[in-house]
C-alpha cells in the first residue's frame, strides 16, 4: 500500500511510519519540518490544515493516516484540531482516497458505568484540553453522513509511551481496556502495530477501536 502519514515525526507517528515501512508499505511521511527519522520513507513538509495540500499529497494513495495532535502550547486546542481533521477529510475526498485511519485519544473511552473518562471527577487538568479536542474529533467522524470516507479512530490505552514491540495486546471498542490490576497502558510500538494491522485488514470501518495490554 501507499500510505500518506500526517504528523509523522511525533512519538506515535514515527513508530507508525517505521512499522508500515518495515512491512513493505510505501510511506510518505508528512510533517511541518519535512523530515523523518525513519529510513526508507519519503519525507515532505506540509500543513495538514490545508485541504488542497492534503489532496495533492494523497493523490494515488491507498490510505491517509493522521497522527496529528492538538496544539500543546497552551492555546485553545479544540477548534484548531477539529479544523485539521475537517481538512484531512476534505482533502482525502478530493483525492478520491476512501481510507482514513486516525490516531485518537483515550479520554473519550468509557468506564464500566458508561461514562467517558474525561468526564470523571479528578481527570488531570493538564490533559483536559487535549482530551476534549480528541473527543470533538471522534464526534465529527461519527457524524459524517456519507461513505466517501471509510474512517477508523484508534484510541490508545490511558497510558502510552515508548517501550517494547511485543506484538501482544488486546483490541476493543468504546470501553477502556485494563489489565488485572486496573492499569491501562500500551507501548507506542505495539500501538503502531495495531494501526498498521487495521490499515491492512480494515476490520473496524467507520468505527472506533481501542488498543491496550
Amino acid at each position: 500500500m501507499k500510505l500518506v502519514l500526517f504528523g509523522a515525526t511525533g512519538m506515535v507517528g514515527s513508530r507508525i511510519a517505521a512499522e508500515a515501512s518495515a512491512r513493505g508499505h510505501r510511506v510518505v511521511a508528512v510533517s511541518r519540518s519535512g523530515q523523518s527519522p525513519i529510513p526508507g520513507v519519503t519525507a515532505t513538509a506540509a500543513d495538514a490544515s490545508d485541504p488542497a495540500k492534503v489532496a495533492e499529497l494523497a493523490a494515488g494513495a491507498d490510505a491517509v493516516v493522521s497522527a496529528c495532535v492538538p496544539p500543546r502550547d497552551g492555546s485553545e486546542a479544540r477548534e484548531p484540531f477539529l479544523a485539521i481533521n475537517k481538512a484531512l477529510v476534505e482533502g482525502a475526498r478530493a483525492a478520491g482516497v476512501r481510507r482514513l485511519v486516525v490516531v485518537g485519544g483515550a479520554g473519550s473511552l468509557e468506564t464500566p458505568e458508561g461514562r467517558a473518562i474525561v468526564d470523571e471527577p479528578g481527570f488531570p487538568e493538564a490533559y483536559l484540553s487535549e482530551a476534549l479536542a480528541h473527543r470533538d474529533v471522534l464526534d465529527f467522524y461519527r457524524a459524517l453522513d456519507d461513505d466517501a470516507v471509510d474512517w477508523t479512530y484508534v484510541s490508545p490505552a490511558a497510558e502510552i509511551a515508548p517501550g517494547e514491540r511485543t506484538g501482544t495486546f488486546r483490541v476493543g471498542g468504546d470501553r477502556l481496556l485494563t489489565d488485572d490490576h486496573g492499569n491501562s497502558r500500551i507501548s507506542a510500538e505495539d500501538y503502531a502495530i495495531a494501526v498498521v494491522d487495521e490499515l491492512e485488514k480494515d476490520a473496524h470501518p467507520r468505527a472506533r477501536m481501542s488498543v491496550a495490554y
